[in-house]
């Protein structure tokens, strides 16, 4: 690369897909460069054009796109490239690290074959010295005992460490670009922040040039120099991190920026009645996964305490594997209790059977994460909304459900003509405002809700949790909240209870947990968590450094 040459150069891109219904026009003729070991951030919604502008870069796009314009990679136009030169440039030039990394790691082969596979692929090295290199890729990416893991599967290692070996396996070649396409969606704060740190590391050290895809404002915050804003396939503003933050130009940079959820520690008064039964009460619970093959089980759950009254908001937070998920299966009877005392709606849950429980299922509401894969696609909107009521007999047919149906989701803020459409047809906003109509079909006494926005964009997010804060409000249910996100629970939650390795590690009304938290643990998720400031993330990842 000469020494007035940029990684990247994008001039006058043009990307149209065609489609059964037409053509569709997703990107409308944009400029952008990539700098010498510089973080460019591009953020939008989804359906912006960023994920698409960056799969250009490696001629990833399907065939039905027509694509016009340049994309110059380290001097190498990318769009006039043939098939075998575009492979060539994948993983030397120009490399990606994928959102989801169990689908961009081989479930059959161990991470070391994998990552000596590419290398082979693109040099002339023999087996000993590409699974030496794959040792050493691994041991800088942060992975323990290499010399032992690079025989693991991926199924062996941690969502953290698995997005670890895909950015070793991007680094194996020593590209000079990489492209990060949401590299800590699906993460808890404090593995995000170890991969931020990672990046940086890439950055600072490798030398290597990264645009970053992504709608989490707080990473933009964290880890970017400079950011540029996309919306519905056009650049509405392009400016430095610092000078973006402290004033956006673009109306739609001012709206993104003022719907990220921060941490205010905010005083959400329980204002129901503390003599009330509890819907929930823990004493000692304990669960535990049998093991196979007469090997021991794993206990997910160890001696955990907690209530939730009615109306109230609880707030479950923890790492993946702090027990979380399955607390909140365990309550919906979807786990089984295997110690201590579990009361749910005034059944004990240690021993329960399905005839016990059967009456008060409906009284209990479900909101899961993935509302794609949790409805029916082969169902319309309406019928699933409307499984609930014909289930327990509110209702025969969904015709008969109709009305309730279309009142349902005019209260989630839905048009009533959804009804005949189908899942695959709605945004992800739109499907989880469904799923929450599902969920608050029955008029429940408790609601779970399983990281109901962990997938949506930011703006999306805050829709979501806006309407969800209002039908809490109107229809006084109880709530069982799990997230990883601190500044959403914050938002939400009259109280918190923090998980680590299945016990609590703190409780309390969430002001005094998030304002003064008593526990280490508590105080690494809160320095751990990004905010969209980068002068005040700056202080909090010095802050973070401190306390591990």
């Amino acid at each position: 690369m000469s020494a007035n040459q940029l990684p990247v150069e994008i001039s006058n891109l043009d990307v149209t897909f065609a489609t059964d219904g037409g053509d569709v026009h997703v990107v409308h003729g944009i400029d952008l460069e990539v700098r010498e070991r510089e973080v460019l951030a591009i953020v939008g919604e989804s359906g912006s054009g960023k994920t698409v502008t960056a799969r250009t870069l490696l001629g990833l796009l399907p065939e039905t796109a027509t694509t016009t314009g340049a994309v110059v990679v380290n001097g190498t136009d990318v769009v006039t490239l043939s098939g075998s030169r575009l492979r060539e440039l994948r993983g030397t030039e120009a490399a990606m690290i994928f959102q989801e990394p169990m689908t961009a790691l081989n479930p059959v082969f161990p991470v070391g074959w994998q990552i000596a596979e590419g290398l082979r692929a693109h040099q002339k090295i023999s087996r000993k010295a590409a699974r030496g290199r794959a040792i050493e890729i691994l041991e800088k990416v942060g992975i323990p005992d290499p010399q032992k893991r690079v025989d693991d599967y991926p199924h062996q290692f941690s969502g953290g460490q698995k997005q670890r070996i895909v950015i070793a396996q991007a680094l194996a070649l020593g590209p000079k670009v990489l492209i990060a396409d949401e590299p800590t969606t699906a993460l808890d704060v404090t593995v995000q922040a170890e991969i931020l740190d990672l990046l940086r590391v890439v950055r600072d050290e490798f030398g290597t040039a990264i645009l970053l895809i992504t709608h989490n404002m707080g990473v933009v915050a964290d880890l970017a120099d400079r950011v540029c804003v996309m919306y519905r396939g056009d650049v509405v503003e392009t400016a430095p991190t610092a000078e973006l933050f402290d004033a956006p130009q673009a109306d739609y940079t001012k709206t993104l920026l003022a719907a990220v959820p921060r941490l205010d520690i905010a005083d959400r008064t329980w204002t129901g009645d503390p003599e009330a039964t509890p819907l929930v009460a823990a004493r000692g619970l304990e669960i535990e996964y049998p093991g196979r093959f007469g090997a021991h089980g794993f206990r997910a759950v160890r001696g955990v305490d907690f209530d939730i009254r009615p109306g109230e908001v609880l707030g479950l937070v923890g790492e993946s594997g702090s027990g979380k998920s399955t607390i909140g299966r365990a309550i919906a009877g979807l786990t089984t209790v295997t110690g201590g005392s579990l009361e749910v709606l005034g059944v004990e849950m240690n021993g329960v059977r399905e005839r016990q429980l059967r009456p008060h299922r409906k009284d209990l509401g479900f909101v899961f994460q993935d509302p794609a894969s949790s409805f029916n696609p082969l169902l319309t909107i309406g019928a699933c909304v409307a499984e609930p009521l014909i289930v327990h007999g509110e209702a025969s047919t969904v015709e008969d459900a109709e009305d309730r149906v279309v009142e349902l989701l005019e209260a989630v803020r839905l048009p009533g003509d959804f009804a005949r459409r189908y899942p695959h047809e709605l945004s992800g906003g739109q499907r989880q405002r469904a799923s929450l109509a599902r969920g608050i079909a029955l008029n429940p006494k408790l609601l779970i809700a399983d990281e109901p926005t962990s997938a949506l964009d930011v703006s999306v997010q805050a829709t979501v949790l806006e309407l969800f804060q209002e039908l809490q409000e109107q229809f006084g249910f109880a709530c069982l909240f799990i997230t990883h996100d601190l500044a959403v629970v914050d938002l939400l939650a009259h109280r918190i209870a923090v998980l680590k390795n299945g016990r609590v590690a703190e409780q309390g009304l969430t002001a005094d947990v998030l304002g003064d938290p008593q526990n280490d643990y508590t105080r690494r998720l809160i320095a751990s968590l990004p905010v969209p400031d980068p002068a005040e993330q700056a202080a909090r990842r010095d802050e973070r450094r401190r306390i591990i």
